[in-house]
């Protein structure tokens, strides 16, 4: 009877399966159509001309950021153009030779040699050289927040103190009380795998993103502290419990919705929603938030999780795809949304965490959570 019993869901699993999962993937953009890090409008041109010895263009755009104070922008162009000139650096050493004291020229050198410095195997004595490279471009640009944030993350990788850090964290928010980039910086000084515990990181973020305005990246904060306990693989005596975890996931949820689906700005935070939603079994909200996402995916948080990111997002969304199918009953028109389902994405009384044999728990190439990557490139790395 038992063995019958199990045929039968099998069964009945099989042909969910055959009947929905078609049109639940069709829902969503053909694999090659998938851009990893795709550059917004104003970005991709700056690139195109940095790949042809031209830095005017990623001048005139940094320059637009600090003058308007485009704050969050400044940051993730300057992350972007470091991260292309760690490979192909000669139109900023042509900048440089032409303007050596431009503060944006200044500011993108100083996030390179932090970069190079973060992945040498002599990592602390490397970044403590790199102290007056920081303080000059800090100096250039007296307003910018975002070489304090440059700052704070120098000072994780030197082994800096809390008193020093404090300090640090103190000049960013007085330039910009809610930069998200500085609040990432300091949620990951806080974290387990740097100077603090999972509980102290999710006060942090928690309290951070009840301050946030409407709409604020900021608000994403927790669901970056349930990604940092997630991979860490803490068990429960050491971190948080599943409902804030959850509670987080809610809350960056409703952050999502605010955005148009496809926008590349809210992109990075709907990757890491949308794989913290996977752990946690909420399938349902997980082929929702991928639907948001569209074809943007981004390193972060792939890079941590897979030797490939982009087969990472992509297994991780046939999976999700697969799962709704399977409980999605043979007579829906439509398959179940995000409001249908319940928390944990399954049905009731299933556990948050049960994955299904079919799902592997992690991606190919992940080592394991004690690995942890801390020297990953990719711009979701624990340094970048």
């Amino acid at each position: 009877m038992i063995r019958t019993m199990s045929l039968l869901r099998a069964l009945i699993g099989t042909s969910r399966l055959l009947r929905h999962t078609p049109r639940l993937a069709a829902g969503h953009p053909p694999d090659d159509d998938v851009l990893l890090d795709a550059p917004d409008g104003r970005l991709g041109p700056a690139l195109v001309a940095a790949a042809l010895a031209d830095p005017e263009p990623a001048a005139k755009l940094l320059a637009t950021t600090r003058d308007a104070e485009e704050w969050e922008d400044r940051d993730r162009y300057v992350s972007r153009l470091s991260a292309f000139a760690y490979r192909r650096d000669g139109w900023l050493e042509h900048w440089l030779a032409a303007a050596p004291h431009d503060p944006d020229a200044l500011l993108v050198k100083a996030q390179l040699a932090v970069r190079r410095a973060w992945d040498s195997p002599a990592r602390a004595e490397r970044l403590r050289d790199l102290g007056p490279l920081i303080e000059a471009a800090a100096e250039a640009a007296p307003r910018d927040p975002v070489p304090w944030r440059l700052a704070l993350d120098h000072a994780r990788g030197a082994h800096a103190g809390h008193t020093a850090f404090e300090t640090l964290w103190e000049q960013a928010v007085r330039r910009a009380p809610r930069h998200y980039g500085s609040h990432v910086a300091a949620l990951k000084y806080l974290s387990a795998q740097w100077y603090g515990s999972h509980r102290e990181c999710f006060d942090f973020a928690e309290d951070a993103a009840e301050d946030a305005l409407p709409g604020s990246l900021v608000q994403a904060l927790p669901v970056r502290a349930a990604f940092a306990q997630l991979i860490a693989g803490s068990d429960a005596g050491h971190g948080v419990a599943g409902d804030r975890i959850d509670a987080a996931c809610d809350r960056a949820l409703a952050l999502s919705a605010e955005y148009p689906a496809g926008d590349p700005w809210p992109a990075e935070v709907r990757n890491l929603l949308v794989h913290v939603l996977v752990e946690r079994g909420r399938w349902h909200d997980a082929l929702a938030e991928f639907g948001r996402i569209g074809a943007q995916a981004t390193s972060f948080p792939w890079t941590l999780v897979a030797d490939d990111p982009l087969r990472g997002f992509l297994e991780a969304r046939t999976c999700a795809v697969r799962e709704v199918a399977r409980r999605t009953p043979l007579g829906a028109g439509a398959a179940a949304g995000p409001g249908s389902a319940t928390r944990s994405g399954t049905f009731p009384g299933a556990r948050p965490d049960a994955f299904p044999e079919s799902f592997p728990r992690t991606f190919p190439g992940w080592e394991g959570p004690a690995a942890g990557r801390p020297g990953r490139g990719g711009s979701g790395g624990h340094y970048a």
